[in-house]
Formats: structure tokens, C-alpha cells, sequence
């Protein structure tokens, strides 16, 4: 009898998908417009454009960013559009809303690009514990885009896994 030690998850067909590993590079950064605002309430026309107009926009270079206004003053939409015009020469991403929007929305965009080919017939796990800021939808996109393909999608850790879909 051999004494030798078979590692079967290494040489079975399971193909392990990490979100982590899909996660870029780039500072995330919250840009509140509440302090261009006339006492934090008031968006005037004039200042607002000379705000955007004198800002440093280049600091901004390879971020992602997430625009809001955390007062409660009414925003046009123009203003959120005028700001993203400047912003767009520099960033990878700009949305209106928070950070676990613009993280959504990052992988939203990352999932829809995988190529699901290589996963096709094959059983699939998706690798639940992550160190970074993964938004629990983007698992759900990713179930979107793997389940017409594959042959079972589950999630945990190869040693530990919860089933969810067999086809």
C-alpha cells in the first residue's frame, strides 16, 4: 500500500473562481460636492463652474470615483454630469452614489468580460472568503453569467461547500 498523498481537489476538473483575483488596481475615491455648495445647501451656477473649473482634476488619475452630495440639497443632474466631463480624461470609472455602488459597478463591468468558455461543462466553485471590498452582487452577477454554462456552481472553499446549482 502506498503511503503517497493525492491532493484530488488539484487534479479534478472543479475550477475555482476567486473575485479577489479580478479585483483592480486603483484608488477609490468619494468626491462630495457639499462643499461647493453656497452654505452646504445651495448650488450656484456661476461659483459651481468656477469650482470645476479651477480644480485640480489630474489628481484624480487611474482612481475610480464616486460622486455624491452628502447634504440634503437638490442637485441638478447637469452638475453631476459637468463634474464627470472633467473627471473623465483621468479616471477608470465614475459613478453617481457611494463606494459599494461604484465597487457594483466595477464588477458589473469586470463579469460581463470574462470569457465564460473556459468554464463550459465544468463544475465550478466560487470562492466565498475575500480581504477585499467584493459587493455581495457582484457573486450574483457572476451566477448570471456561469449557470448557462456549467455543469454546478458551488460556493465556500474546495474543502467546504455549499451546492447551489447542478444541472
Amino acid at each position: 500500500m502506498s503511503d503517497e498523498i493525492i491532493n484530488r481537489v488539484a487534479n479534478s476538473v472543479l475550477k475555482t473562481i476567486d473575485l479577489e483575483d479580478f479585483y483592480p488596481q486603483g484608488k477609490r475615491v468619494v468626491f462630495d460636492i457639499k462643499d461647493w455648495l453656497f452654505e452646504g445647501l445651495i448650488l450656484r451656477e456661476k461659483d459651481f463652474r468656477e469650482q470645476v473649473k479651477n480644480h485640480n482634476w489630474s489628481q484624480y488619475q487611474d482612481s475610480y470615483v464616486a460622486l455624491t452630495c452628502s447634504s440634503d440639497a437638490i442637485i441638478p443632474s447637469w452638475a453631476y454630469l459637468l463634474l464627470t466631463t472633467q473627471l473623465n480624461p483621468f479616471t477608470k470609472k465614475v459613478v453617481v452614489g457611494n463606494l459599494e455602488l461604484l465597487e457594483t459597478v466595477i464588477f458589473q463591468d469586470l463579469i460581463n468580460k470574462i470569457d465564460v468558455s473556459e468554464y463550459e461543462g465544468k463544475p465550478i466553485i466560487i470562492k466565498g472568503c475575500a480581504n477585499k471590498p467584493i459587493p455581495p452582487s457582484a457573486y450574483l452577477f457572476l451566477i448570471k453569467r456561469l449557470q448557462p454554462v456549467v455543469k454546478s456552481i458551488m460556493f465556500g472553499e474546495a474543502c467546504s461547500t455549499v451546492p447551489l446549482f447542478k444541472k
